[in-house]
């Protein structure tokens, strides 16, 4: 798909998408919740974030250092993709889930290693800003609802 098929579609997304990103099927009441960043900006995340991958950025609206995976990974510091901002101790203040699969619904992220301590979830196609910046360190996608 080009990048401004890409974008369209993302825009319309955004627009056709009154509410975002259920948190968390597993964790506390006290979880953060994920805001919708504008049409434009989700489709600015659409675009940057690659097809069947997920995003996490540093920065509010997708901005800031970005760390992308196409599958699951159990250790942000030291897997097969390392996410250096996170090991380095910088938060997470946004997501963007472009994943494709038929047999998976969405993302779930931790802030353990190995999957452990289940913080929230983005469906596939869906993103936005934590309301509270998160300190991520795996994350793994899955077959169940995120809510």
């Amino acid at each position: 798909m080009t990048r401004l098929r890409r974008i369209k579609a993302a825009v319309a997304l955004a627009s056709a998408s009154a509410a975002l990103v259920v948190l968390p099927g597993h964790a506390s009441a006290a979880s953060p919740q994920v805001q919708q960043p504008s049409a434009a900006q989700t489709a600015a995340a659409a675009a940057a974030c690659a097809t069947g991958y997920v995003c996490f950025w540093t920065g509010t609206n997708y901005t800031g250092s970005k760390c992308t995976w196409l599958n699951g990974d159990p250790d942000w510091y030291s897997g097969d993709i390392k996410c250096t901002w996170a090991a380095n101790g910088s938060l997470a203040r946004s997501v963007y889930n472009a994943g494709t699969s038929s047999s998976k619904t969405g993302v779930a992220y931790y802030s353990g290693a190995n999957y452990a301590n289940r913080v929230g979830c983005t469906p596939q196609g869906r993103g936005g800003n934590f309301t509270q910046a998160r300190a991520l360190r795996s994350h793994q996608w899955i077959s169940t609802a995120c809510g």
